[in-house]
């Protein structure tokens, strides 16, 4: 997983040269603006008085985490004038972000996120639903700080998020828009993911001052990034190990999520592709035993492959509209991220 703040891993991992003066420099304030949105993080969710409600909203948080949302809001405020609201901008999407993870362990009843253990696991699911409000309502807070733009960003994202959790319930054999099942997943990624994404490029450059037209190249990029993003996720909960993963693997197969590289190997013919059909075909694999099968399945298929060719094919476009961008150190970062996002689930 990217540790972005550190230094080392930005210029190494994300396109930036580090005998380039400038992406040395850019570096260097990443990490800084990285560090403060920590710490404003953990000042943000703080609750005077109430010591429980502080530990319990700072959970996640303190476990860490990529912080690829508040990366993206500080690589769109490079290109205005990187004012301070850059930060109060990372800080609200991530607060956003960390909200949706609280509710998603109560509605997957994840053991595990960020390798400890789950809010709901700790507190109850009732707790820990209380607690994904307050990280929202501290979002909101933040939000009115940066204006009305800001509060539609948020408003219109979080409903968004919403219809993208309740496209990925109902499944795309109860969509109520009557999508097919690979549209149907698109849109849920699109939505689920995706869009808080392209929140954290536009509101980081549109608080920093950032011509309209680079505002919405960056949210168009972060929709595309976004989607990559969460196939190369999709591929992860199949691929990778529940230790590298920081939560438990097999997670879509046991809440009987249908991802885009099971509809990939669904689509398949033969045995294989017959006895998962099988598997899955009834909704949720609770079965430890049928889960360790189907994700046998599942990589011994074509369908991890396909997916990541989608993904492939997502930040190829993500990339071009970045590389018309102006000519800045973020706009390497945005690059080499196009790159990062797949690779990591090869």
């Amino acid at each position: 997983m990217l540790e972005v703040v550190n230094t080392t891993t930005i210029v190494t991992e994300l396109g930036l040269d580090p005998a380039d003066e400038r992406h040395a420099e850019f570096a260097a304030g990443l990490r800084t603006g990285l560090s403060q949105v920590e710490e404003r993080l953990q000042e943000v969710l703080r609750s005077p008085g109430y010591p429980d409600l502080t530990e319990a909203a700072t959970h996640l948080v303190r476990a860490g985490g990529k912080r690829l949302r508040p990366l993206m809001a500080l690589a769109g405020a490079a290109f205005g004038d990187g004012r301070d609201d850059a930060i109060s901008a990372a800080v609200l999407v991530e607060l956003v972000h960390v909200a949706t993870l609280y509710h998603d362990d109560v509605m997957d009843e994840a053991p595990m996120r960020h390798r400890v253990k789950s809010a709901n696991s700790l507190w109850g699911n009732k707790k820990a639903v209380l607690i994904g409000d307050y990280v929202l309502a501290c979002a909101a807070r933040v939000g009115a700080g940066l204006g009305d733009y800001a509060l539609r960003q948020q408003a219109e994202t979080f409903g968004r998020l919403v219809r993208g959790q309740f496209l990925e319930t109902t499944g795309p054999f109860e969509d109520c828009g009557r999508h097919a099942p690979h549209e149907h997943h698109l849109q849920v990624m699109a939505d689920k993911s995706a869009s808080l994404i392209a929140m954290a490029g536009r509101l980081g450059a549109q608080v920093a001052g950032a011509h309209e037209r680079i505002v919405e190249t960056l949210g168009q990029y972060g929709e595309l990034i976004g989607v990559a993003f969460q196939i190369s996720d999709d591929v992860l909960d199949i691929s990778a190990s529940t230790a590298d993963l920081g939560k438990s693997a097999g997670t879509d197969l046991r809440e009987g999520i249908v991802t885009l590289p099971m509809l990939h190997a669904l689509d398949d013919h033969g045995p294989d592709a017959a006895r998962l059909r099988e598997i899955v075909g009834h909704g949720p694999v609770p079965d430890p035993g049928l889960r360790r099968e189907a994700l046998d399945l599942l990589r011994e298929s074509a369908g991890v492959e396909r997916a990541l060719a989608e993904a492939h094919g997502y930040a190829a476009k993500a990339r071009d509209l970045a590389l018309g961008l102006p000519d800045r150190p973020a706009r390497a970062l945005l690059v080499g991220l196009s790159a990062f996002v797949v690779d990591r689930g090869e």
